[in-house]
C-alpha cells in the first residue's frame, strides 16, 4: 500500500512540472505529424501487396507503426531527465525522505506513459481526415498496448541511465537500442514485404508484436491472434524490464 501511495504522489509532482510546460508534448508530435502528412500519401502503392486498396487502407497499416515508434523512442530518451535530476541534486534529496525508491522510478514512468498515451491520442486526431476510423473498444485496446510499450521502454531508459550516469554514453547507448528495434518493428513498413529471414529475426522484437496487433485493431480484424499475442508479449516485457530498472534504481539510490 505503501508504494502505491509513494507512486501516485511521485506520478503527481511529475504530472503538475509536465503541465506547466506542456510545450514538449506538442512538440513530441511535430515530427509523426510531418511523417504523417508528406510520408504517409506515397505508401499506397508499395502496400498494395499486402492489402491496402484505398488511402484510407494504407494510413490505417502506416498509422499504428507510427504510434508503436512513437512509444518506443518517447519512452527510450526520457533517461536524460533522469541524468538531469541526478546532477541537480533531486534524487539525492530524496534519500532523507521516506518516499519508496521503487516509487521514484514508478512515478516517473507512468507520467511517460501517459505522455505517451496523450501524443497518441493527438495523432490518432490528425489522421482522422486521412480516413482512420477505429472503433472505440478497439482503438482503447490499442492505447492498453502503447501504454505496456511505453513503461517498458521508459523503464528501460531509466535503468540505463542509472548504469552510464553520463548524457553523452546515454545518447550512444539509446540510439544503438533504438533504431535496430524500430527497424525491426515495421512501423514505417510492414515487415510481411521483407525477406524470410529479416521477419524471423523481427520476431524476436516485442515491439513488432505490438506493431502487429495495433494494425489488427487499426484494420478492424479483431479475431487476429496477433492482438492477444501482442499484449501478452508487451506485458511480459513490461514486467521484465520494470522489475530490473526498479532493482537498478534501488541500488543506486539508498
Amino acid at each position: 500500500m505503501k508504494l502505491l501511495r509513494d507512486t501516485w504522489l511521485i506520478f503527481q509532482r511529475h504530472m503538475l512540472l509536465m503541465l506547466r510546460s506542456p510545450l514538449w508534448v506538442v512538440l513530441g508530435v511535430a515530427q509523426p505529424a510531418v511523417y504523417l502528412i508528406l510520408f504517409a500519401p506515397l505508401l499506397k502503392p508499395a502496400l498494395a501487396s499486402v492489402g491496402a486498396d484505398s488511402m484510407s487502407d494504407a494510413y490505417k497499416i502506416y498509422v499504428p507503426g507510427m504510434l508503436v515508434a512513437l512509444a518506443l523512442a518517447g519512452g527510450l530518451y526520457v533517461g536524460f531527465g533522469l541524468l538531469g535530476d541526478l546532477a541537480n541534486g533531486v534524487i539525492e534529496r530524496s534519500r532523507v525522505t521516506t518516499v519508496s525508491r521503487v516509487a521514484l522510478l514508478l512515478g516517473r514512468s507512468l507520467r511517460d506513459v501517459v505522455t505517451v498515451v496523450v501524443q497518441s491520442i493527438i495523432i490518432t486526431i490528425l489522421s482522422l481526415p486521412f480516413g482512420v476510423f477505429v472503433n472505440i473498444g478497439s482503438l482503447l485496446l490499442g492505447y492498453a498496448i502503447l501504454a505496456l510499450c511505453a513503461l517498458s521502454s521508459a523503464s528501460i531508459s531509466y535503468g540505463i541511465a542509472i548504469r552510464v550516469a553520463n548524457p553523452s554514453v546515454l545518447g550512444q547507448v539509446v540510439n544503438n537500442i533504438a533504431q535496430p528495434l524500430m527497424l525491426l518493428s515495421g512501423t514505417l513498413l510492414p515487415l510481411a514485404l521483407a525477406p524470410l529471414w529479416l521477419r524471423t529475426v523481427a520476431d524476436f522484437n516485442p515491439f513488432n508484436w505490438a506493431a502487429k496487433g495495433l494494425r489488427a485493431l487499426f484494420i478492424g480484424n479483431t479475431s487476429d491472434p496477433a492482438i492477444w499475442q501482442s499484449i501478452v508479449i508487451a506485458a511480459g516485457l513490461m514486467v521484465v524490464a520494470v522489475i530490473w530498472s526498479a532493482r537498478t534504481f534501488s541500488r543506486s539510490v539508498r
